[in-house]
């Protein structure tokens, strides 16, 4: 291998490892993700009941991969990647659902998490292909995605000026 290919796998998993999240564009528009980087691949769970969703990621498919800076969220490097579906029950599987319910946070059922994974779940492999260190001419900025989750309404317009009398009285 040259110096350029092994600089780049190690930039690939160095800044995966390190980051909280990952952008990955299968057939469709790109998801943030969280993942789990073990044995030479990141790897992610969803598909199922209160995970996050996986679509247009499928097995034997290629995605893109771009990791963002985990201190200031600008971008760091960008892969191609295999996809592959962990059979569940396999050692592959095991070895994987391990590490990713090390980093499982908020789950509402810690202990048996790995068996409803094993249910409902997907748990596929990202496996580095080809790494592209060069940053893009444009803005890689995209229309937020549809969700049925929502954000509080508008503070009353009188709470501005009730938080102040507190501080004036402290």
């Amino acid at each position: 291998m040259t110096d350029d290919l092994l600089l780049g796998r190690a930039l690939v998993e160095e800044a995966t490892k390190k980051s909280g999240l990952i952008w990955v564009r299968g057939e469709g528009p790109a998801r943030a993700l969280w993942h789990v980087w073990h044995e030479g691949a990141a790897h992610i769970v969803g598909d199922g009941p209160g995970e996050q969703p996986l679509p247009g990621l499928a097995d034997g498919a290629t995605a893109e991969v771009t990791v963002r800076s985990k201190d200031k969220g600008g971008r760091v490097v960008a892969w191609t990647a295999t996809v592959t579906e962990l059979a569940p029950g396999t050692e592959a599987w095991r070895s994987a659902a391990d590490e990713l319910k090390g980093k499982r946070l908020n789950a509402p059922d810690a202990e048996t998490m790995t068996e409803r994974w094993a249910r409902e779940c997907r748990v596929l492999r990202l496996t580095p292909r080809d790494v592209t260190t060069g940053h893009p001419d444009g803005s890689l900025a995209a229309v937020p995605l549809p969700t049925p989750a929502t954000t509080r309404h508008a503070a009353p317009a009188a709470l501005p000026r009730l938080l102040l009398k507190r501080k004036k009285r402290g």
